[in-house]
Protein backbone atom coordinates (compact mmCIF):
# COMPACT_ATOMS: atom_id res chain seq x y z
CA UNK A 1 0.00 0.00 0.00
CA UNK A 2 1.16 3.78 -0.10
CA UNK A 3 3.97 4.59 1.83
CA UNK A 4 4.01 8.14 0.71
CA UNK A 5 3.36 10.38 4.24
CA UNK A 6 4.57 13.50 3.06
CA UNK A 7 2.82 15.79 5.10
CA UNK A 8 2.31 19.02 2.76
CA UNK A 9 1.03 18.04 -1.00
CA UNK A 10 -0.26 20.48 -3.14
CA UNK A 11 -3.82 20.00 -4.03
CA UNK A 12 -4.57 17.62 -6.69
CA UNK A 13 -7.21 17.85 -9.26
CA UNK A 14 -10.48 15.79 -8.23
CA UNK A 15 -8.78 14.93 -5.09
CA UNK A 16 -10.45 16.16 -1.44
CA UNK A 17 -7.12 15.92 0.98
CA UNK A 18 -3.63 17.76 0.36
CA UNK A 19 -2.27 15.63 2.50
CA UNK A 20 -1.13 11.90 2.69
CA UNK A 21 -0.44 11.96 6.62
CA UNK A 22 1.20 8.71 8.75
CA UNK A 23 -1.33 6.34 9.69
CA UNK A 24 -1.60 6.85 13.52
CA UNK A 25 -0.92 3.27 14.55
CA UNK A 26 2.76 3.21 12.50
CA UNK A 27 5.87 3.96 14.80
CA UNK A 28 8.16 4.56 11.66
CA UNK A 29 7.00 7.63 9.48
CA UNK A 30 8.98 8.82 6.22
CA UNK A 31 10.00 12.24 7.09
CA UNK A 32 11.95 13.69 3.92
CA UNK A 33 14.99 15.68 4.05
CA UNK A 34 14.26 19.64 2.98
CA UNK A 35 16.38 19.34 -0.03
CA UNK A 36 14.18 16.17 -0.38
CA UNK A 37 11.38 18.18 -1.34
CA UNK A 38 12.10 20.29 -4.51
CA UNK A 39 10.06 19.34 -6.82
CA UNK A 40 12.04 17.50 -9.57
CA UNK A 41 13.06 14.97 -6.21
CA UNK A 42 9.51 14.62 -4.70
CA UNK A 43 8.04 11.12 -4.86
CA UNK A 44 5.85 10.77 -7.04
CA UNK A 45 2.21 10.88 -5.96
CA UNK A 46 -0.27 8.39 -7.25
CA UNK A 47 -3.37 10.22 -7.45
CA UNK A 48 -5.27 7.32 -9.35
CA UNK A 49 -8.38 5.43 -7.68
CA UNK A 50 -7.35 1.79 -7.04
CA UNK A 51 -10.04 -0.99 -6.01
CA UNK A 52 -9.58 -3.65 -4.14
CA UNK A 53 -11.86 -7.10 -3.32
CA UNK A 54 -12.96 -7.00 0.36
CA UNK A 55 -13.53 -10.79 1.00
CA UNK A 56 -16.12 -9.58 4.24
CA UNK A 57 -17.92 -12.44 5.62
CA UNK A 58 -21.01 -10.47 6.96
CA UNK A 59 -22.15 -6.84 5.85
CA UNK A 60 -24.46 -5.83 8.58
CA UNK A 61 -23.12 -3.66 11.02
CA UNK A 62 -24.35 -2.39 14.73
CA UNK A 63 -23.67 0.25 16.87
CA UNK A 64 -24.90 1.66 20.17
CA UNK A 65 -24.58 5.17 19.78
CA UNK A 66 -27.35 7.30 21.46
CA UNK A 67 -26.84 9.37 18.70
CA UNK A 68 -27.04 7.88 16.09
CA UNK A 69 -30.81 7.58 14.74
CA UNK A 70 -30.30 3.52 13.47
CA UNK A 71 -29.18 0.27 14.95
CA UNK A 72 -28.12 -1.27 11.85
CA UNK A 73 -26.44 -0.40 8.92
CA UNK A 74 -24.39 -1.99 5.60
CA UNK A 75 -21.99 -0.08 3.35
CA UNK A 76 -21.16 -1.46 0.10
CA UNK A 77 -17.83 -0.07 0.24
CA UNK A 78 -14.79 0.91 2.19
CA UNK A 79 -13.17 4.35 1.45
CA UNK A 80 -15.02 7.03 -0.77
CA UNK A 81 -13.79 8.47 -4.27
CA UNK A 82 -16.07 11.26 -3.57
CA UNK A 83 -13.23 12.78 -1.69
CA UNK A 84 -14.90 14.82 1.01
CA UNK A 85 -12.14 16.42 2.54
CA UNK A 86 -14.09 16.63 5.84
CA UNK A 87 -15.30 13.16 6.25
CA UNK A 88 -15.66 11.40 9.16
CA UNK A 89 -15.29 7.86 8.17
CA UNK A 90 -11.69 8.98 6.47
CA UNK A 91 -10.10 7.19 9.97
CA UNK A 92 -11.50 4.29 9.32
CA UNK A 93 -9.02 3.32 6.52
CA UNK A 94 -5.99 3.44 9.22
CA UNK A 95 -7.66 0.08 10.29
CA UNK A 96 -6.70 -1.11 6.73
CA UNK A 97 -2.59 -0.04 7.53
CA UNK A 98 -3.64 2.85 5.04
CA UNK A 99 -3.82 6.51 5.64
CA UNK A 100 -6.64 9.21 6.48
CA UNK A 101 -5.94 11.02 3.69
CA UNK A 102 -5.45 10.68 -0.21
CA UNK A 103 -5.54 7.01 0.47
CA UNK A 104 -9.14 7.24 1.42
CA UNK A 105 -10.43 8.36 -1.62
CA UNK A 106 -7.99 6.68 -3.83
CA UNK A 107 -7.82 2.87 -2.16
CA UNK A 108 -11.61 1.87 -2.35
CA UNK A 109 -12.29 -2.01 -1.06
CA UNK A 110 -15.71 -3.51 -3.21
CA UNK A 111 -17.90 -5.86 -1.13
CA UNK A 112 -18.95 -7.93 -4.37
CA UNK A 113 -20.66 -10.37 -2.49
CA UNK A 114 -22.45 -7.97 -0.32
CA UNK A 115 -26.37 -8.89 -1.75
CA UNK A 116 -25.37 -12.70 -1.33
CA UNK A 117 -24.36 -11.80 2.11
CA UNK A 118 -27.30 -9.64 3.25
CA UNK A 119 -29.69 -12.16 1.40
CA UNK A 120 -27.98 -14.91 4.12
CA UNK A 121 -28.64 -12.38 7.15
CA UNK A 122 -31.82 -11.32 6.21
CA UNK A 123 -33.25 -14.95 5.76
CA UNK A 124 -31.87 -15.72 9.29
CA UNK A 125 -34.57 -16.23 11.73
CA UNK A 126 -32.10 -14.67 14.35
CA UNK A 127 -32.70 -11.34 12.21
CA UNK A 128 -35.11 -9.13 14.16
CA UNK A 129 -36.78 -6.53 10.90
CA UNK A 130 -35.42 -3.27 11.22
CA UNK A 131 -34.70 -0.09 9.36
CA UNK A 132 -31.01 -0.48 8.13
CA UNK A 133 -29.03 2.81 7.10
CA UNK A 134 -27.26 2.53 3.92
CA UNK A 135 -24.61 4.12 4.46
CA UNK A 136 -23.23 4.54 7.74
CA UNK A 137 -19.48 5.09 6.59
CA UNK A 138 -18.95 5.93 2.81
CA UNK A 139 -21.38 6.93 0.14
CA UNK A 140 -23.57 4.06 -1.32
CA UNK A 141 -23.90 5.73 -4.47
CA UNK A 142 -19.75 6.63 -4.90
CA UNK A 143 -18.84 6.88 -8.68
CA UNK A 144 -17.76 2.66 -9.14
CA UNK A 145 -21.67 2.45 -8.10
CA UNK A 146 -22.42 3.22 -11.56
CA UNK A 147 -20.34 0.39 -12.80
CA UNK A 148 -20.51 -2.31 -10.28
CA UNK A 149 -24.12 -1.67 -8.98
CA UNK A 150 -23.33 -3.25 -5.77
CA UNK A 151 -25.94 -1.14 -4.02
CA UNK A 152 -28.41 -1.63 -6.34
CA UNK A 153 -28.05 -5.52 -5.92
CA UNK A 154 -28.39 -4.81 -2.16
CA UNK A 155 -31.69 -2.73 -2.86
CA UNK A 156 -33.28 -5.37 -5.28
CA UNK A 157 -32.69 -7.68 -1.84
CA UNK A 158 -34.07 -5.60 0.38
CA UNK A 159 -37.21 -4.77 -1.25
CA UNK A 160 -37.44 -8.55 -1.92
CA UNK A 161 -37.48 -9.16 1.67
CA UNK A 162 -39.46 -5.37 2.23
CA UNK A 163 -37.04 -4.15 4.90
CA UNK A 164 -36.71 -0.73 5.38
CA UNK A 165 -34.13 1.14 4.15
CA UNK A 166 -32.73 4.81 4.63
CA UNK A 167 -30.53 6.13 2.29
CA UNK A 168 -28.23 9.16 2.55
CA UNK A 169 -26.13 10.05 -0.29
CA UNK A 170 -24.61 13.63 -1.86
CA UNK A 171 -25.09 11.43 -5.51
CA UNK A 172 -27.05 11.88 -8.40
CA UNK A 173 -26.71 8.36 -9.27
CA UNK A 174 -29.74 7.29 -6.37
CA UNK A 175 -32.41 8.27 -8.94
CA UNK A 176 -31.37 4.78 -10.71
CA UNK A 177 -32.84 2.93 -8.37
CA UNK A 178 -36.20 5.14 -8.07
CA UNK A 179 -38.18 1.63 -9.06
CA UNK A 180 -36.73 0.04 -6.19
CA UNK A 181 -37.19 2.46 -3.57
CA UNK A 182 -40.59 3.39 -5.20
CA UNK A 183 -41.43 -0.51 -4.68
CA UNK A 184 -40.33 -0.05 -0.87
CA UNK A 185 -42.27 3.43 -0.29
CA UNK A 186 -45.41 1.54 -0.82
CA UNK A 187 -44.58 -0.50 2.41
CA UNK A 188 -43.31 2.94 4.30
CA UNK A 189 -40.14 1.00 4.17
CA UNK A 190 -37.90 3.34 2.10
CA UNK A 191 -36.69 7.12 2.74
CA UNK A 192 -33.79 9.16 1.28
CA UNK A 193 -31.65 11.98 2.56
CA UNK A 194 -29.77 14.00 -0.01
CA UNK A 195 -26.39 15.79 1.41
CA UNK A 196 -26.40 19.39 0.61
CA UNK A 197 -23.34 21.20 1.80
CA UNK A 198 -23.50 24.23 0.16
CA UNK A 199 -24.89 25.86 -3.07
CA UNK A 200 -21.57 27.64 -4.27
CA UNK A 201 -20.48 25.08 -7.06
CA UNK A 202 -16.69 26.06 -6.37
CA UNK A 203 -17.17 25.07 -3.24
CA UNK A 204 -18.12 21.88 -3.53
CA UNK A 205 -15.69 21.51 -6.23
CA UNK A 206 -12.24 21.57 -3.78
CA UNK A 207 -14.41 20.21 -0.65
CA UNK A 208 -16.39 17.23 -2.35
CA UNK A 209 -14.56 17.14 -5.68
CA UNK A 210 -16.69 13.94 -6.88
CA UNK A 211 -19.53 14.66 -6.26
CA UNK A 212 -23.09 15.18 -7.55
CA UNK A 213 -23.29 19.36 -8.12
CA UNK A 214 -25.78 21.23 -5.92
CA UNK A 215 -28.24 21.71 -8.99
CA UNK A 216 -27.99 17.68 -9.47
CA UNK A 217 -28.86 17.03 -5.81
CA UNK A 218 -31.85 19.55 -6.07
CA UNK A 219 -32.90 17.57 -8.83
CA UNK A 220 -32.40 14.29 -7.00
CA UNK A 221 -34.89 15.34 -4.58
CA UNK A 222 -37.51 16.53 -7.11
CA UNK A 223 -37.19 12.89 -8.94
CA UNK A 224 -37.49 11.19 -5.46
CA UNK A 225 -40.45 13.63 -4.41
CA UNK A 226 -42.34 13.11 -7.59
CA UNK A 227 -42.25 9.43 -7.54
CA UNK A 228 -43.88 9.34 -4.01
CA UNK A 229 -40.36 8.24 -2.09
CA UNK A 230 -40.07 10.38 1.39
CA UNK A 231 -36.69 13.06 0.85
CA UNK A 232 -35.26 15.05 2.99
CA UNK A 233 -32.48 16.87 2.78
CA UNK A 234 -29.50 17.08 5.07
CA UNK A 235 -27.26 20.32 5.85
CA UNK A 236 -24.33 18.50 6.83
CA UNK A 237 -21.38 18.76 7.47
CA UNK A 238 -22.08 22.43 8.93
CA UNK A 239 -18.76 24.42 8.65
CA UNK A 240 -19.13 27.40 10.96
CA UNK A 241 -17.91 30.08 9.23
CA UNK A 242 -17.58 28.40 5.83
CA UNK A 243 -21.08 27.27 4.77
CA UNK A 244 -23.19 28.03 7.79
CA UNK A 245 -24.66 31.39 6.72
CA UNK A 246 -26.18 29.11 3.56
CA UNK A 247 -28.16 27.01 5.93
CA UNK A 248 -31.63 29.38 4.78
CA UNK A 249 -31.00 29.35 1.39
CA UNK A 250 -29.99 25.39 1.13
CA UNK A 251 -33.45 24.56 2.98
CA UNK A 252 -35.54 26.88 1.04
CA UNK A 253 -34.23 25.06 -2.24
CA UNK A 254 -34.23 21.60 -0.60
CA UNK A 255 -38.04 21.79 0.16
CA UNK A 256 -38.87 24.12 -3.34
CA UNK A 257 -37.69 20.43 -5.16
CA UNK A 258 -39.57 18.69 -2.72
CA UNK A 259 -38.20 17.87 0.51
CA UNK A 260 -40.10 17.10 3.41
CA UNK A 261 -37.84 17.04 6.25
CA UNK A 262 -34.00 18.40 7.21
CA UNK A 263 -31.37 17.28 9.61
CA UNK A 264 -27.94 18.87 10.24
CA UNK A 265 -24.98 17.95 11.36
CA UNK A 266 -21.78 20.45 12.86
CA UNK A 267 -18.11 19.27 11.41
CA UNK A 268 -16.46 16.48 13.22
CA UNK A 269 -13.01 16.08 13.00
CA UNK A 270 -11.55 12.98 15.11
CA UNK A 271 -8.20 11.93 15.24
CA UNK A 272 -5.78 13.22 12.47
CA UNK A 273 -8.97 14.20 10.46
CA UNK A 274 -8.27 17.84 11.98
CA UNK A 275 -4.34 18.52 10.12
CA UNK A 276 -6.24 16.89 7.40
CA UNK A 277 -8.61 19.62 7.13
CA UNK A 278 -6.58 22.14 8.81
CA UNK A 279 -4.12 21.53 5.70
CA UNK A 280 -7.11 21.63 3.15
CA UNK A 281 -8.28 25.25 4.29
CA UNK A 282 -4.30 26.83 3.85
CA UNK A 283 -4.57 25.42 0.97
CA UNK A 284 -7.79 26.42 -0.68
CA UNK A 285 -9.33 29.22 2.24
CA UNK A 286 -5.88 30.69 3.89
CA UNK A 287 -7.50 33.98 4.57
CA UNK A 288 -10.79 32.18 6.57
CA UNK A 289 -8.36 29.58 7.69
CA UNK A 290 -8.04 31.13 11.35
CA UNK A 291 -11.66 32.23 11.47
CA UNK A 292 -13.10 28.78 10.80
CA UNK A 293 -10.87 26.83 13.36
CA UNK A 294 -11.63 29.61 15.88
CA UNK A 295 -15.33 28.93 15.85
CA UNK A 296 -14.54 25.04 16.21
CA UNK A 297 -12.65 25.81 19.03
CA UNK A 298 -15.51 27.80 20.28
CA UNK A 299 -18.43 25.44 19.81
CA UNK A 300 -15.95 22.16 20.76
CA UNK A 301 -15.05 23.65 24.11
CA UNK A 302 -11.55 24.97 23.28
CA UNK A 303 -10.86 21.96 21.23
CA UNK A 304 -11.04 21.08 17.34
CA UNK A 305 -13.47 17.65 18.29
CA UNK A 306 -15.30 16.85 20.66
CA UNK A 307 -16.29 12.93 21.09
CA UNK A 308 -18.83 12.91 23.50
CA UNK A 309 -22.02 11.40 21.94
CA UNK A 310 -25.03 13.97 21.40
CA UNK A 311 -22.28 17.15 21.97
CA UNK A 312 -20.35 15.44 18.92
CA UNK A 313 -23.27 16.12 16.82
CA UNK A 314 -23.96 19.55 17.65
CA UNK A 315 -21.54 21.30 19.97
CA UNK A 316 -21.87 23.87 22.37
CA UNK A 317 -22.03 27.63 23.35
CA UNK A 318 -23.40 30.87 21.91
CA UNK A 319 -22.14 30.01 17.83
CA UNK A 320 -23.65 26.15 18.53
CA UNK A 321 -27.28 27.93 19.35
CA UNK A 322 -27.20 30.34 16.90
CA UNK A 323 -26.86 27.44 14.00
CA UNK A 324 -29.58 25.37 15.75
CA UNK A 325 -31.84 28.46 15.39
CA UNK A 326 -31.11 29.20 12.09
CA UNK A 327 -32.17 25.77 11.11
CA UNK A 328 -34.91 25.38 12.83
CA UNK A 329 -36.30 28.95 11.62
CA UNK A 330 -35.28 28.34 7.76
CA UNK A 331 -37.32 24.36 8.36
CA UNK A 332 -40.35 26.95 9.91
CA UNK A 333 -40.17 29.26 6.92
CA UNK A 334 -40.46 26.44 4.46
CA UNK A 335 -42.59 24.39 6.21
CA UNK A 336 -40.80 21.20 6.51
CA UNK A 337 -39.82 18.88 9.49
CA UNK A 338 -36.99 18.74 11.20
CA UNK A 339 -36.76 15.65 11.99
CA UNK A 340 -36.16 12.28 10.19
CA UNK A 341 -38.73 10.14 8.87
CA UNK A 342 -39.68 7.33 10.79
CA UNK A 343 -39.86 3.84 8.70
CA UNK A 344 -41.86 0.37 9.34
CA UNK A 345 -40.73 -2.99 9.36
CA UNK A 346 -44.31 -4.28 9.31
CA UNK A 347 -44.22 -5.45 6.13
CA UNK A 348 -41.14 -7.53 6.13
CA UNK A 349 -41.25 -11.00 4.42
CA UNK A 350 -38.76 -13.75 4.05
CA UNK A 351 -39.24 -14.96 0.32
CA UNK A 352 -39.82 -18.67 1.54
CA UNK A 353 -42.85 -16.93 3.97
CA UNK A 354 -44.61 -15.70 0.97
CA UNK A 355 -47.53 -17.51 1.52
CA UNK A 356 -47.63 -17.43 5.02
CA UNK A 357 -47.23 -13.72 4.86
CA UNK A 358 -50.41 -13.54 2.79
CA UNK A 359 -52.13 -14.09 5.86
Amino acid sequence: MSKLNINSLQAINGRGAVTNPQNRFDHIDYIPYEEDLIESEMPPVNAATEYFRDHTKSLISYNSSPDIPFDAGINPYRGCEHGCVYCFARPNHEYLGLSAGLDFETKIFVKEDAAKILRKELSAKKWQPQPIAMSGVTDPYQPIERRLGITRSCLEVLAEFRNPVGIVTKNHLVTRDIDLLKELAQYNAAAVMISLTSLDPHLISVMEPRTSRPHLRLDAIRQLADAGIPVGVMTAPIVPGLNDYEIPAMIEAAAAAGAQYSAFVMLRLPYGLKDIFSNWLEEHFPDRKEKVLNRLRDIRGGKLNQNEFKERMRGNGIFAEHIKAMHQAACRKAGINGYRRKLSAANFCRPSERQLCLF
